[in-house]
């Protein structure tokens, strides 16, 4: 079996931090412990072993950043993206001979603390204009059984079959070193967080890679862990920036364009609901950001800027 490395990017994630790594290890896997400029005591909760390594970057380089840095500190041919909230359940050997027969990447099964399979999350087809402009207004949540959304979380298929996937979810990922320098690395645009692994698989699968999905090898994944500990507003700043960068980068322009008028248009109810007397001017500064990035990307197919 070839060698793997696991890489997990941490950000304030010492409550979980323990877990995930300690079952990195009961399976010999080398782990790189990547920290995002933690503000709590993340590094100091991973536990000493001499297969661990952590890194301690001095500011927040965001999800990419910390995977290429990962990437970059390790010199396994095989690399194993893992969330800080997950935990291996089995062995990684079936997804490893996935990749060396012939898979430039794979994937095993999310689930939940029950053991129920994580239906809709570990792995979803490339999203497209409608599924997101769906998701943007909303839509899927008013009607989660609407077809478009049924086909972009694959609620149509059997989570208990093994089979060619599109996009598994980042939490649990083994790619391939040689794909990730091709590619040049996950896109370090996504900023701090989101749609970077949906980048990767969409470049990854553009330039002739297929990625392998088996159910016989599980993780335990709680979800949402470094993600609800942003502010609300820097949230919803940080995921519609992310889509729409997605949007322009691999959107036609009329498609593009749709994201960005749905935005636009969904942006205002979705922030103002239950806005407060102190968050008003926090949350009229958000709209105005998201209707910046908006009209980029309208006009120019571009929605970089750094996120406040």
């Amino acid at each position: 079996m070839e060698e793997v490395a696991a890489i997990i990017v941490t950000h304030n994630s010492a409550e979980c931090i323990g877990r995930a790594v300690e079952a990195c290890v009961r399976q010999q896997l080398a782990v790189f412990v990547i920290d995002n400029a933690s503000g709590d005591r993340t590094v100091e909760a991973v536990p000493a072993e001499s297969l661990v390594k952590v890194v301690a970057n001095g500011r927040n380089l965001g999800f990419a950043g910390g995977v290429n840095r990962g990437v970059r500190e390790s010199t396994a041919p095989l690399c194993l993206l893992l969330n800080p909230d997950t935990e291996l359940l089995d062995g990684i050997e079936p997804l490893v001979a996935a990749v060396e027969n012939g898979h430039s990447a794979a994937a095993g099964l999310l689930t939940d603390s029950s053991g129920r399979p994580q239906k809709g999350f570990s792995f979803r087809r490339l999203p497209t204009c409608a599924a997101l402009a769906f998701e943007v207004l909303g839509i899927n949540r008013i009607w989660p059984a609407n077809p478009v959304n049924r086909w972009y979380r694959c609620l149509d298929e059997d989570l208990l079959r093994a089979q060619r996937v599109e996009q598994p979810a980042g939490a649990f990922f083994l790619f391939r070193r040689v794909d990730w320098e091709r590619l040049g690395g996950f896109d370090e645009g996504f900023y701090p967080v989101w749609f970077e692994d949906v980048d990767f698989c969409r470049r990854l699968q553009k330039a002739g890679g297929t990625i392998w999905f088996d159910p016989s090898v599980r993780v335990l994944h709680q979800g949402g862990h470094s993600v609800q500990k942003i502010e609300l507003g820097c949230r919803q700043r940080v995921w519609y920036g992310s889509l729409l960068r997605y949007a322009a980068k691999h959107f036609r322009p009329v498609s593009r364009r749709i994201i960005a008028v749905s935005v636009a248009f969904a942006v205002v109810p979705r922030i103002l609901t239950g806005m407060g007397g102190e968050q008003v001017r926090a949350k009229i500064h958000s709209i105005k950001f998201i209707w910046r990035l908006a009209w980029r990307c309208f006009l120019k197919g571009s929605s970089t800027e750094h996120m406040p």
